[in-house]
Order: structure tokens, then C-alpha cells, then sequence
């Protein structure tokens, strides 16, 4: 049994959809086009080479743009009182509302702050030094809340972290100043300045974090989306449309040319060419028969079917896709970002300081120095550089990604793309096209390579099949002088006939030549070992010609495995197309590993054992059938004209479909990284270095750090962290052609 009859007894052999604008994939989604039969082109034997028929728009999100799924944060539990802005646009507009209030309210609190106007020259007197506490009262409790309720939370979890540093801060600056202003404590501990420039900042970051992490639709949302909107039950000999939800064991449903199967099931009546492309990855589409098993999500192309339902709820293999979706999901979430760490950190450094501080200066007699100092130290080290030291790198990364045509979705993503040492492909819309082109033209009967191809793309010009289309094209491709066509129709399984210049021209497959009693050419048995798609041309029933069509590799996936292979990355590549196809792929692009005949459940399984052995894996894909995958992967990246799922299961979108993009999105995530830690020793340095110099460590050698002073290197070295993050921009991720 070949590997094209395996197809036919249902073994899923690997492939994935586009869903792009490109009417000749063989898995293409578009506008519903119910024509008759005789325009349905059932091209050649369906069992042994399928391709889909275009269908309808069943498919919910069939004329939107595969949208990112909105994905929670890497630091949910350490970000406490606003951890449930996961998935939620509506938080990211709520910070960038708050920062530009926040703006427009610390003008007056820094410009009328005493300490603000010593270190300018000028002196605030009268009413006027009562704006500055009254301002900065209304920042601390409405633009300093999210820190606050952060903080609660994250001592509640006993997890310190940003939060928790940036609410310590902004208090203990809230209450120095008012004791300062009320002439309770020392004038130098009068902070309004910075406490309106500490929320501002901690603001923006936080408004571009959330902004680049901000993502729709969710992975298990889309997956839903596959089912149809409702199914029509057989009931005695009337049809009653139902929700799928609806649907029982022993239910028979009635699935029209072009619709979406409500439920897992045997066929009882009927056979149809089945694209289950959007379920297991199989790029041309299955015939099956009365008494084969089809499942839920996927689309009977050609031909009506009625089916007895099996498995319903939980139990279908939809659903089983989700909870693997689901549970790669809630796994890799508890990452932690290094900006939290290294909040962690510098609280406890902080407090440890202060501490001594206050010991050390009481000890020598000095108690109200000891005050003096220990609150400077505490504004010292609030976290202005280190709360944009992240934000803003990710913020640049994003921005330049996106113009090379990458959507970076997931932050832990980008830092992790750096450490990938295994790229793992799916084949079919990743290294491939996934729509079928012509790969060969061999005559017979006297006729050229040439004529024979406009024979088929004369006869195939009315059919709207992507095998026809792809057959025009190679002809339009090759300036051919197609002839025109009468009396078109098409046959279910056997392929379409025309009369062409008063000759009768057929296109099909195996069947088309057994109705006529016609051997196929010899070349036909070498094609079927690489997994190619079979045509033979008739005319006036004799052969005069064979097409070979075979889904057709990207140009730039040559590239894209060599440039990864020089940077000593494993490329492997995984299909559940049949093993013959993919050795075929692979020995073309030079892929020395490869995984073929894969079902969708055991793709992540596969992830995991490249993971166990020590690899980290970055999964590559488009479909439905790589969403586990591709959330099993230490980092998934989807092809943007892939499924919706696979684009909201994975942490980048290559948008332009191009595999290059992959080794640009190293090089990103290699250069961010250090920027994120060149940022990230400059924010925690300046503390380092600060905090003890407030604290008056170099106190016996009659120095001590004005407080002015260090409030306006607190200020440099958000700057410095600004610039530096800027210099990301000159990163070229185009690839070279």
C-alpha cells in the first residue's frame, strides 16, 4: 500500500493551511461559492491524490486577518493588584490614559517643589508652595493606586518585587515631603519633584509593557471558532438545525457541499474529499467513504454527507487539541521576567540599607541625621532607570520587528529566541507554499511539454479547483497561448473534460484513465514515490501527457536553513505529510532531521523529547494541528498567514510568511538582551553606588551625598537608560538576497 492509499484509510500525513489571498492553495478559506457539481472539480483520485476543493464561508473568521490572541504576562503573580489585565486591551488604555493625566498633573508639583527650584535658582514663596503638596497628594493616591494594590498583592504572595519597590518609594516620598512641607521633618526631605517624575515614569513603562504585550483573540476562542454556528440534525424525515452544543451520541447530522462537520462521527451515507488541513495538517484532502471517521472543525468539500455522531463535548479530538493548548498555556506562564528579579532584589538591598543607615547614625548620636538619611536612602533607590530599562527595549524591539515584518506578541519570547540552539519546522505553509504548483510536464503522443500544459489549462480554465488554478497559472507563468474551451464539466473523483479546438480534452487522475482503460505513463511511478500530486492529459481519449504538481518550497527556505545552520542551529522538520514527500523537502533544503507522518497530538510530544534532550526548541508553524506545538516550544512561532489559533498559540508572527525571518528574530532577541542587561547593571549600578554614598558611608572622610545631587543623577540615569535603549534602532533585521 503506497503512502497515497495510506491517505485514503485515513492516515493523516501532515501539511497546514494558509489563509492567505491565494485562491490556489490547496487549504485555502475563502468566500463561500456554492456552484453545482459540474464546477466542483473532483480532479483525479481523490484517494490517492487529493487536493481540497475551495470552500465556503463557513469558517467564522474567513474574511478577517488571522489576529494575535491577547496573552497574560510572564509576571502575573509578581504584578498583584493588576494581574487581571491579562487579555484585557482595556487596561492598556487605561495606563495610557493615567500617564498623560499624571503628565499634565506633575508640571505644576515639580515646577512649584522648593527642593526642584534651589537646584534651578529660584525660591517658591507663599500659596504658592502649598501647590506642589496638594498636586503631588493627587498623584500619589489616583496615579500611584496600581503600584499600591500591586504591592499589597505581592506581600501577600511573600514575592517582592517591582511593585512593591516602586510603592515603597513613592510613600516614603509622599510622607518625607508633607513633613518637610509642614515643617515636621528636615527641609531637605521635600521630594514632590521627584514623586510626580517617579510616577510618570513607572507609568510610562508600565503603558508601553502592557502595550507591547497586548495581543486579541485568544488560541482557545479561535479553536471554538472552527465549529460551525449550528447543524442540522436528521430527524425522521425532517431536518431541524441545532447548536452543536445540542447534538447527542447516535445523533445523524446532514453536512452540505462545503460545510463544517458539528462533531466527531461515521459517515452512514455519502462520501466526500474531507480537508481536515485545519485539524491534522494534511495538505491535500482525504476521500472518505461510508463507514470512515471524520471529526469535528473540518469541511466535506465536494459532496454531501450524513454522519452518526460518536463523540460530542470533551470527548471530540477538537477538544482534545484545546486542553493540550490549554495546558501548554497555563505551563509556560510562570516565567519571570529579570526586571522583577532584579526589583526583587533591590528592595531587600534597599531596606537592608536603610536599616543600617538609621543603626549606624543613631549609634554615633546623631538620630536626626539618622532620619535624614534613611529616607534619602529609600528615594534614592526608587526604580526610575530600572523601570524602563525593560519596557523601553521591548517597546524599540517590537517597533523594528514589526518593520522587517515580525509581530513579537510575548516578551519571555523575545529574551528567549536568543538560547534556541533547535528550529523545528512544520513543512506545508512554512517551508513550503502550501499551494500546489506544477513541477513537470511530460508529453506523450507526440505533442511538446508545452502544448500538453495548455491543453490542461485550456480545459481547466472554468473550474475553480486549486489543482485547476494551479494549471492556468504554470501557464500563464510560461506566456503559453491557452486556446479557448466549450462544453466544460467536471466528474466527482474522475477529473473535468472540454472541447478544446473540436477535440475533446480530459485532465484527471488514476480514475480518469480506468474509465477509459488507460495505463498511466511510466514516469508516473517515480512521481508517487516523492508524494507528488498525478494529473494525465487526454485528448480524444488517448494520453497525450502527465503533470506532476507537488506542494511547492518557499525561494527563501534555502536561505532561511542555511543562514540558521551557519549560526550552529539543528533545523528539523516535522509534517504529517507522508514520508516520501518530506525526505523529498528535506533533501532539497537540506534538512538532515525530519519527523514525517506526525499526528497533531503527537506533535508536542515530539517537542518535548527534542526538550529532554537538552535542546531548546523554537516550533515553527500555521495550523490548527500546531497550536499544542507551538506552546510547547520554548518559543512557538507562527507564519502570519497561518490560523487564527496557530497565530494566538505562538509568541512571534512571522508576518510575511518568510522562514528568514526566524534567524532575524535571533538576532533581535540577542541584541535586546543586551540592551535589557547593559540597562539593567546601569539602573541597578546607579543604585549600587548611590544608596551607599546617601547613606554616608564615606562619611568619615567628610563626604556625604547631597540630596539634590542624587535625585539629579536618579534623573541621568533614566536618560542614559533612554539613549541607550534607542541605539536598538540601528539592528538591520532584513535578510540579505
Amino acid at each position: 500500500m503506497n503512502s497515497h492509499e495510506h491517505v485514503a484509510q485515513g492516515h493523516t500525513h501532515h501539511s497546514t493551511p494558509q489563509s492567505s489571498g491565494d485562491h490556489g492553495s490547496p487549504t485555502h478559506r475563502h468566500e463561500q461559492s456554492h456552484k453545482p457539481d459540474d464546477d466542483q472539480h473532483p480532479h483525479a483520485d481523490q484517494q490517492a491524490h487529493p487536493a481540497q476543493q475551495a470552500h465556503g464561508d463557513q469558517h467564522p473568521h474567513a474574511d478577517q486577518q488571522a489576529h494575535p490572541a491577547q496573552q497574560a504576562h510572564g509576571d502575573q503573580h509578581a504584578h498583584g493588584g493588576h494581574d487581571s489585565h491579562a487579555g484585557h486591551t482595556g487596561h492598556t488604555e487605561r495606563f495610557r490614559r493615567l500617564f498623560w493625566v499624571m503628565l499634565v498633573v506633575a508640571a505644576p508639583v515639580v515646577a512649584t517643589s522648593p527642593m526642584f527650584g534651589m537646584i534651578l535658582g529660584y525660591e517658591i514663596d507663599g500659596w504658592a508652595r502649598w501647590i506642589a503638596p496638594l498636586f503631588g497628594t493627587v498623584m500619589f493616591v489616583w496615579g500611584g493606586a496600581p503600584f499600591l494594590t500591586g504591592a499589597v498583592s505581592e506581600l501577600k504572595a511573600r514575592k517582592p518585587g517591582m511593585m512593591l519597590l516602586i510603592a515603597l518609594a513613592i510613600s516614603v516620598a509622599f510622607l518625607a515631603s508633607w513633613g518637610a512641607s509642614l515643617g515636621l521633618l528636615h527641609h531637605e526631605l521635600e521630594f514632590w519633584w521627584e514623586l510626580a517624575l517617579l510616577i510618570v515614569i513607572m507609568l510610562l513603562g508600565h503603558w508601553l509593557e502592557m502595550r507591547s504585550l497586548a495581543q486579541t483573540t485568544s488560541a482557545l476562542d479561535s479553536l471554538a471558532a472552527l465549529l460551525p454556528d449550528e447543524a442540522e440534525r436528521a430527524d425522521g424525515d425532517r431536518i431541524v438545525k441545532v447548536s452543536p452544543a445540542d447534538l447527542r451520541l447516535d445523533d445523524i447530522v446532514v453536512v452540505r457541499p462545503g460545510g463544517r462537520l458539528p462533531a466527531d462521527g461515521i459517515i452512514v451515507q455519502g462520501s466526500a474529499s474531507i480537508d481536515e488541513s485545519m485539524i491534522t495538517g494534511e495538505s491535500k484532502p482525504v476521500r472518505r467513504e461510508t463507514g470512515d471517521r471524520v471529526v469535528a472543525g473540518t469541511v466535506a468539500t465536494d459532496s454531501g454527507l450524513r454522519v452518526r455522531i460518536d463523540a460530542v463535548g470533551d470527548d471530540t479530538a477538537l477538544a482534545g487539541i484545546r486542553r493540550l493548548v490549554a495546558d501548554a498555556q497555563a505551563s509556560s506562564s510562570r516565567a519571570q521576567r529579570i526586571a522583577d528579579r532584579a526589583a526583587a532584589w533591590l528592595f531587600w538591598f534597599a531596606l537592608g540599607a536603610a536599616l543600617i543607615t538609621a543603626v549606624v547614625w543613631t549609634a554615633f548620636g546623631m538620630p536626626d541625621e539618622a532620619v535624614v538619611r534613611t529616607i534619602t536612602v529609600l528615594v534614592i533607590a526608587c526604580p526610575h532607570a530600572l523601570g524602563l530599562a525593560i519596557p523601553l527595549v521591548v517597546s524599540i524591539a517590537t517597533e523594528r520587528a514589526a518593520k522587517a515584518g515580525v509581530l513579537v506578541k510575548d516578551r519571555l519570547a523575545l529574551e528567549t529566541m536568543r538560547t534556541i540552539d533547535t528550529v523545528l519546522f512544520d513543512k506545508t505553509g512554512t517551508l513550503t507554499k502550501g499551494t500546489p504548483a506544477v513541477t513537470a510536464v511530460v508529453p506523450s503522443g507526440g505533442l511538446s511539454s508545452e502544448e500538453v500544459l495548455a491543453l490542461a489549462a485550456a480545459a481547466e480554465r472554468d473550474s475553480e479547483h486549486p489543482l485547476a488554478k494551479a494549471l492556468v497559472r504554470a501557464a500563464e507563468d510560461r506566456e503559453l497561448d491557452v486556446p479557448a474551451s466549450t462544453d466544460f464539466s467536471s466528474s466527482p473523483a474522475i477529473g473535468v473534460s472540454a472541447r478544446v479546438d473540436g477535440r475533446v480534452v480530459q485532465v484527471g487522475g488514476p480514475h480518469l484513465l480506468e474509465e477509459h482503460g488507460l495505463s498511466e505513463l511510466p514516469v508516473a511511478d517515480h512521481w508517487r514515490t516523492e508524494g507528488a500530486i498525478i494529473l494525465h492529459v487526454l485528448v480524444d481519449h488517448r494520453v497525450v501527457g502527465a503533470l506532476r504538481l507537488a506542494d511547492e518550497v518557499r525561494p527563501e527556505s534555502h536561505q532561511a536553513v542555511g543562514d540558521l545552520h551557519a549560526r550552529g542551529v539543528q533545523v528539523v522538520m516535522i509534517t504529517g505529510d507522508a514520508q516520501a514527500v518530506a525526505d523529498h523537502v528535506a533533501v532539497e533544503l537540506g534538512i538532515g532531521r525530519v519527523y514525517a507522518g506526525v499526528r497533531p497530538e503527537d506533535k508536542a510530544k515530539i517537542v518535548r523529547a527534542l526538550q529532554q534532550e537538552g535542546r531548546r526548541v523554537a516550533m515553527v508553524g500555521d495550523g490548527v494541528n500546531d497550536a499544542p506545538a507551538l506552546t510547547q516550544a520554548d518559543v512557538g512561532l507562527a507564519i502570519g498567514a497561518g490560523t487564527d489559533v496557530a497565530i494566538a498559540s505562538a509568541g512571534v508572527i512571522l508576518a510575511g510568511s518568510d522562514p528568514r525571518a526566524v534567524k532575524s528574530v535571533i538576532d533581535l532577541s540577542a541584541a535586546s538582551y543586551r540592551k535589557m542587561t547593559q540597562n539593567l547593571w546601569w539602573a541597578a549600578g546607579y543604585n549600587l553606588i548611590s544608596v551607599p554614598l546617601a547613606a554616608g558611608v564615606l562619611a568619615p572622610v567628610g563626604f556625604v551625598l547631597p540630596m539634590s545631587v542624587g535625585a539629579v543623577l536618579m534623573s541621568l540615569s533614566t536618560i542614559v537608560v533612554a539613549l541607550n535603549a534607542q541605539l536598538l534602532r540601528r539592528i538591520d533585521l532584513q535578510p540579505s538576497r
